[in-house]
């Protein structure tokens, strides 16, 4: 982000966001902060959440952080309480915690691996709204962060995590439809982002070249980017858009 004015438009709002200490939560963190938000960052480690909460601190920004692995109930429950307890209110959800830890073919996952990305990026997608929902104040906004592999599995090296992310573009359409009219529920899919989490890509320049290739900018998406198109859904200005899935990919294709 840079020197640029952003408009004001969260000020008043409180959003909590999961897995937000680095890369594209941690971006959607920031952004909705310079808006005006009132941000609760978290994540799996602690000295995480410090580091995140101090850099964000030092801007001046309205933060506050707590561990929270996404698998634990006790965890989840702590993290909406301790939210409401500080700030009285949830309007802006967002849901970005996320599991990789293969890129073996489907046929031949493992159990513990399929265990553990159906656990990460979409049981616990599920479990963190059903935390929060009796909290969500009316006219808020929930977004999963999903991904352009979600609309065609298989094109990549991310099968059975691109999969996993096609389940969250049902569970925005489903949760849509529960949570409609109090609460908006949206998706964004970002295309290729260089990150931490998706480092055994940026290894290779190869590869890195192909992903600029197919998208019509010619370029890789950055956090910045993902971040504000989060702040656009989290707004009164998409405040007639639920149930959808924005995509955030530099024109590469997106169908099913």
């Amino acid at each position: 982000m840079g020197s640029a004015v952003l408009p004001r438009r969260l000020e008043g709002k409180v959003a909590v966001i999961t897995a937000s200490t680095q890369g594209i939560g941690f971006a959607i963190a920031r952004r909705l902060a310079l808006e005006g938000a009132a941000v609760v960052i978290s994540s799996r480690k602690q000295k995480n959440v410090d580091e995140a909460v101090a850099k964000l601190k030092a801007e001046g920004l309205d933060v506050f952080g707590l561990a929270c692995h996404v698998s634990f109930a006790d965890q989840r429950a702590n993290l909406i309480k301790s939210t409401i307890d500080k700030y009285g209110q949830i309007d802006i959800l967002v849901s970005n915690a996320a599991a990789n830890p293969s890129n073996d073919p489907i046929v031949s996952m493992s159990e513990k691996v399929l265990d553990k990305l159906w656990e990460i990026n979409v049981k616990a997608s599920i479990q963190i709204i059903q935390a929060a929902a009796p909290f969500l104040s009316d006219g808020s906004s929930v977004i999963f962060v999903t991904s352009i592999t979600a609309f065609n599995p298989g094109a990549g090296l991310v099968n059975m995590y691109a999969v996993m992310k096609t389940a969250l573009l049902g569970l925005t359409k489903a949760l849509a439809a529960e949570l409609a009219p109090k609460t908006r529920v949206n998706g964004i899919a970002p295309g290729f982002v260089p990150t931490r989490f998706s480092a055994f890509l940026t290894e290779s320049a190869e590869i890195l070249e192909e992903m600029e290739s197919k998208t019509l900018l010619k370029r890789l998406g950055t956090t910045d980017d993902m971040a504000a198109a989060a702040a656009f859904l989290a707004s009164e200005d998409a405040s007639y858009i639920t149930g959808e899935t924005l995509v955030i990919a530099g024109g590469v294709q997106s169908r099913l």
